[in-house]
């Protein structure tokens, strides 16, 4: 509301401007014919000099009240020819001095209320995504959700910063010019501004095709942005398949498909701008050609200085006429963007807090009962009538081939996903019931896909942690095997670590996912296929490290390999989404089932490559 005040303040004293420069024509007119009657040879006829008189007072008792005021001060004050035009250039500049003050004051209260805007914008829209739950990832693409919050909030920006103050800025203009054009010369007005209405035809008729091409292209950009996000992420399979001119095909296509539909929109902007200019220039000869022709003749009251008055009006006028279509381009493009921006802020995430959610310390005892889970996007039938009953401080193993439903059951403990039907519950309590915050960051979880941030080592072994100190993110290296590695780094434990741990080898980055797992004290945790790029012997000191640092805690190390090493509970066989045996090692071998079956293929494989050794 201030920028709107300051707005209206810089045009009301621009709009002065015009008024004393007609003053200033019309006494120069004065004194000019004063000096010709002067002369013998051509005497003044008293018609002549009663007309001017007359034309004078009429011309300032249109003007502002400012002006008028300064007029009648300048006129009691008895200067001379040249000191009133002097005082009056001098008047000019501080005019436009006050004008030019107020609309810096305009810019900076505007513009800088819309980077507010837009710093507020992102951050609910940052907060809005971290709510939002796995299936949705699953749905979206990176890139689409970075052009969203980058490129969408930028325009919508553009809207509440620029494009509100060139409106307020064109209306505020128009309607001072306007006032005092019909003001001094209602018929002269309507002349000059007779071209407006095929200006207003062309913008309606534009808008609409900007809107239309507003929208293509922030998709286009979308599928654009979310193409070179891929190729970055995955340049290394591009370069090992050699697929990059084939990437780069691709990329060419869709940058072209951009392009053309840019250019489209430019031209069709382009429109705005010419016709600006045809249209000022129009108003602008029949200021002069019509006030020509009433000065000639001597009718309407109208005298040089209502002439120049006009064409100054009409020189202010050409900005923000001209800046119609800018504005109404900013617009329509906001409006586009704000549309995509509330598809995804409208968006619920489907795994939320109860009304009123539990805080209730893990202890370890969970039980799944009868548990059936369908991917919703893919219809995969991951899980069926799943029964388990694990008890604190038990070591449990959850074994399979590939879709088995291993990972899915991690992210039902870790509620990713609810169950489809079925119940699971932590300590008797159904886990939906649980704060989720409070009871994720209770639950140790060595992901599938490791994950590391462009951090230091430390960071992101502590990642989630209040307290970032380098002994405990020594410690919890140590028991996954990974703190003399760590050491030989150039930096030690403060050696950051490129974009997801590209500077590490495989082995490396998940025993690093490894330590930060450990590094809180859970009572329960969560391994996820987590030893699948460590050798033979790494393997084993982490399975040692791993049986002290379980010991009275509750644990699922899900994997696809037998670790006879590791003395289980309970082992869980899946296939297909079903239990089909539980029991331990020994027990398992004896029923010659399924898990028979897997170990027997193991242990063959592990002969042929001993054999190749």
């Amino acid at each position: 509301m201030l920028g709107l005040l300051f707005v209206i303040l810089s045009n009301y004293f621009r709009i002065l401007a015009p008024q004393v420069t007609g003053y200033v024509v019309n006494t120069v007119e004065k004194e000019l014919s004063v000096q010709a009657h002067a002369k013998p040879a051509k005497p003044v006829s008293s018609e002549t000099l009663i007309r001017n008189t007359k034309t004078q007072h009429s011309d300032t008792a249109n003007y502002d009240i400012l002006v008028k005021k300064y007029i009648r001060l300048l006129n009691a004050s008895d200067q001379s020819f040249s000191h009133k035009v002097a005082l009056s250039g001098i008047t000019l500049l501080l005019l436009a001095i006050i004008g030019g003050i107020f609309m810096f004051f305009m810019r900076q209260t505007i513009i800088v209320m819309s980077r507010h805007i837009e710093f507020d914008q992102k951050n609910e829209i940052y907060r809005h995504y971290q709510k939002l739950d796995t299936s949705f990832y699953k749905t979206h693409s990176t890139g689409d959700l970075m052009s969203r919050m980058a490129e969408d909030v930028s325009r919508v920006r553009m809207y509440t910063g620029p494009a509100i103050m060139y409106l307020a800025n064109l209306l505020a203009t128009i309607g001072f010019s306007l006032y005092f054009m019909i003001r001094k010369d209602a018929l002269l007005t309507l002349y000059v501004l007779a071209p407006l209405p095929i200006l207003a035809i062309t913008i309606y008729t534009v808008n609409n095709l900007i809107h239309r091409k507003s929208e293509r292209i922030q998709a286009l950009l979308s599928n654009l942005t979310t193409n070179a996000q891929e190729s970055y992420s995955g340049i290394r399979v591009i370069k090992s398949f050699v697929q990059e001119s084939a990437m780069l095909r691709f990329f060419n296509a869709n940058s072209e498909e951009y392009r053309k539909n840019a250019i489209s929109l430019a031209k069709v902007e382009a429109i705005y701008f010419p016709s600006m200019g045809l249209i000022i220039g129009l108003s602008t000869l029949l200021t002069i050609m019509i006030g020509g022709f009433y000065v000639i003749r001597g009718t309407h009251q109208t005298d040089l200085g209502t002439i120049t008055e006009f064409v100054i009006y009409i020189t202010m006028l050409t900005f923000p006429v001209s800046a119609i279509g800018w504005v109404a381009s900013m617009i329509q493009r906001a409006s586009a963007s704000q549309k995509r921006l509330n598809e995804f802020l409208d968006s619920k995430p489907v795994i939320q807090n109860n009304s009123n959610p539990v805080r209730h310390p893990v202890t370890g005892n969970i039980s799944f009962e009868h548990v059936d889970f369908i991917y919703p996007h893919t219809g995969i039938h991951a899980l069926k009538d799943f029964t388990l009953q694990v008890s604190k401080g038990e070591k449990i193993a959850v074994i399979g081939r590939t879709g088995s439903g291993k990972t899915t059951l991690a992210q039902l403990i870790l509620r990713f996903y609810d169950p489809t039907s079925g119940v699971i519950r932590m300590d008797g309590q159904n886990i939906q019931d649980f704060d989720l915050p409070d009871f994720r960051k209770q639950v140790g979880y060595v992901p599938q896909d490791v994950f590391l941030f462009s951090e230091t080592v430390t960071g992101n072994i502590l990642f989630g942690m209040d307290r970032k100190l380098t002994a405990d993110a020594k410690k919890a290296a140590e028991y996954a095997s990974i703190d003399k590695e760590i050491s030989q780094f150039s930096s030690g434990y403060e050696t950051m670590i490129g974009e997801r741990g590209v500077t590490l080898s495989g082995g490396q980055k998940q025993r690093i996912s490894i330590a930060r797992a450990l590094a809180g004290e859970h009572e329960l945790v969560i391994f996820d296929d987590c030893l699948s790029a460590v050798d033979a012997r790494t393997e084993k000191e982490i399975i040692t490290n791993l049986y002290s640092y379980l010991q009275n805690k509750t644990a699922f190390i899900i994997t696809h390999r037998i670790f006879s090493l590791f003395e289980f509970d309970r082992i869980v066989v899946l296939d297909k989404g079903r239990m089909v045996e539980s029991g331990t090692h020994a027990e398992l071998l004896a029923m010659n089932g399924h898990y028979t079956w897997l170990y027997e293929q193991q242990q063959h494989t592990g002969e042929e490559l001993q054999t190749r050794d």
